[in-house]
């Protein structure tokens, strides 16, 4: 696992594709570092990627405000099926159907349906078109069922409609945007596909 920062307060690190970003992760960073690793956001487990950990309960609730503030920003690189449009920004209605854990876009807001937005700038287009995503949201499986209901599951993303060889979604939490010790730090990392 490759670490990008740490400190008395926080680490940095690429979390792999495979490993849980809730239970795994932390493992793995309390052997390298001891004492306690508090998650304040989570990846998919077949997804990649730049991910913050808190070293105590105050850095945790200084991340978790961040999220919640909307100054963490969360910024992500995948492979589309297709053309999408230059740049987009999307919103949308999403429910959950945790037995299937699967998630649906829906028309109108009940219980469990949450409002999900994203933007996006389209890098590289042809058959398999490369995207950068600013979520704006964290819903579970956003990217993925936002891309798939207009026409461009992701590359590997099975569940929500790829057809190809791949065997995990191309989709990489690229870079992770938040305020820190009174300045803004930015970490980011480059999917090798």
């Amino acid at each position: 696992m490759e670490i990008l920062y740490s400190d008395e307060n926080i680490i940095v690190a690429i979390k792999p594709v495979g490993i849980d970003s809730e239970k795994g992760m932390p493992e793995e960073l309390k052997n390298e570092f001891g004492g306690e690793i508090f998650t304040v956001h989570r990846l998919d487990l077949n997804v990649g990627g730049v991910m913050v950990y808190a070293r105590n309960k105050k850095s945790a609730a200084e991340l978790s405000r961040a999220i919640q503030d909307g100054t963490m920003i969360k910024e992500y690189i995948a492979c589309v099926h297709g053309v999408p449009d230059e740049k987009g920004d999307l919103e949308d209605l999403l429910w959950k159907d945790s037995r299937k854990n699967k998630v649906f876009v829906v028309k109108r807001m009940r219980g469990g349906v949450k409002k999900a937005r994203l933007e996006f700038v389209r890098l590289e287009k042809g058959e398999i078109s490369r995207v950068r995503i600013r979520l704006h949201t964290g819903r579970s499986h956003q990217i993925r069922v936002q891309f798939a209901s207009r026409g461009f599951p992701l590359v590997g993303d099975h569940k929500y409609g790829s057809r190809d060889e791949k065997t995990a979604p191309m989709l990489y939490s690229h870079k992770l945007t938040f305020p820190y010790k009174n300045k803004t730090v930015t970490f980011e990392s480059t999917p090798e596909w």
